[in-house]
């Protein structure tokens, strides 16, 4: 039994909170939102965030940050953008000898830096973990099998959360890529937001089936050339983590690329969906594969669309009329 704490009551986390509370263990959720706290408490659950999940009475709930002194295990389980920030407040709290597990996807803004890498520069002294692959926070918290991947430097630290975190509804295998996971669980968000952006526009399988492929080739084409393996953008962090994302409604992703391929503003849709990791990693992945000098069509041309006014017809049109090529091309650094 290992003490848990999940920073951050957004969807995934109370997931993970809900799940590892019905392996035994003892389980801390911290939210700097006191409302939401409260909102639990109150009724059992957060329908904004986890609908449908009933929040065990175990679980603890606290805005203290304090709380995470003294765990096992302290869950980074918040929007990219807030990563840094959260973990330099938790930092004082925190032992040494905490495993950090983050499931945030994403690359900071600025410093175009993966998520691991962020935490890793906060608590240079823990040893820090990826969880990472396709699972809906509204599937993993109804016990309806899910199988994800964790990924760290110290294989060891992999090995302890798989150990204690897996279940029988939640298998877990180890990728050492901890480069080409990460790359894959962001980077997918932006493809599919950019097929939400089809389905709005009323395109079929035909569509969907070619965005998704091309998008893995460019997905895969960056991570490549940060020292990812290409195997990786094959298993549950690559094409696996795609096909969820972009064919469900679970995904926030997906959801505001309908809105905007229906006619609404890019930041229309991101106001009405909410957290849009795709929308802000498109910003970042952009300016990571310029710098990288790595060509990447569909991010480009969706870089576009969400931040420089262009129709998603003419989008389209430029994807499709692009340079004659093979699909046989080698993704070599």
């Amino acid at each position: 039994m290992a003490d848990i704490v999940i920073m951050g009551s957004g969807g995934f986390g109370l997931s993970l909170a809900v799940m590892c509370d019905r392996l035994g263990h003892n389980v801390t959720v911290w939210s700097k939102f006191k409302d939401e706290i409260d909102t639990i408490e109150r009724t059992g659950e957060l329908k904004a965030k986890l609908p449908g999940t009933i929040i065990p009475k175990s679980v603890k709930l606290t805005t203290d940050i304090s709380c995470v002194s003294g765990k096992d295990i302290a869950v980074v389980g918040i929007p990219s953008s807030f990563v840094r920030e959260t973990c330099e407040t938790a930092k004082p709290y925190i032992s040494e000898n905490t495993y950090i597990v983050n499931t945030s996807k994403g690359l900071e803004n600025g410093t175009l830096k993966r998520m691991s890498v962020v935490v890793s520069e906060v608590f240079d002294k823990n040893r820090v973990v990826v969880l990472t692959g396709p699972s809906h926070a509204e599937e993993l918290a109804k016990g309806i099998p899910t199988t994800v991947v964790v990924s760290s430097k110290d294989h060891d630290a992999a090995k302890y959360i798989q150990d204690t975190m897996s279940s029988q509804v939640l298998r877990i295998y180890i990728n050492d890529d901890i480069v080409g996971c990460e790359i894959g669980g962001s980077l997918k968000n932006i493809i599919a937001l950019a097929a939400g952006i089809c389905d709005g526009m009323g395109f079929g399988d035909n569509t969907k089936a070619a965005l998704m492929t091309r998008g893995i080739s460019e997905i895969a084409r960056l991570g490549v050339s940060l020292g990812a393996n290409t195997s990786t953008f094959a298993g549950l962090t690559g094409i696996g983590d795609l096909i969820v994302t972009c064919t469900s409604m679970h995904s926030r992703n997906r959801r505001a690329g309908i809105l905007i391929g229906k006619g609404q503003t890019p930041e229309e849709a991101v106001r009405a969906v909410g957290t849009v990791e795709g929308y802000y990693c498109t910003k970042t992945a952009y300016a990571l594969a310029k710098a990288q000098g790595v060509e990447m069509p569909i991010t480009e041309q969706l870089y576009s669309v969400l931040f420089e006014g262009k129709q998603v017809d003419a989008a389209l049109k430029e994807l499709m009329t692009r340079p004659k090529s093979s699909e046989n091309e080698r993704i070599v650094l």
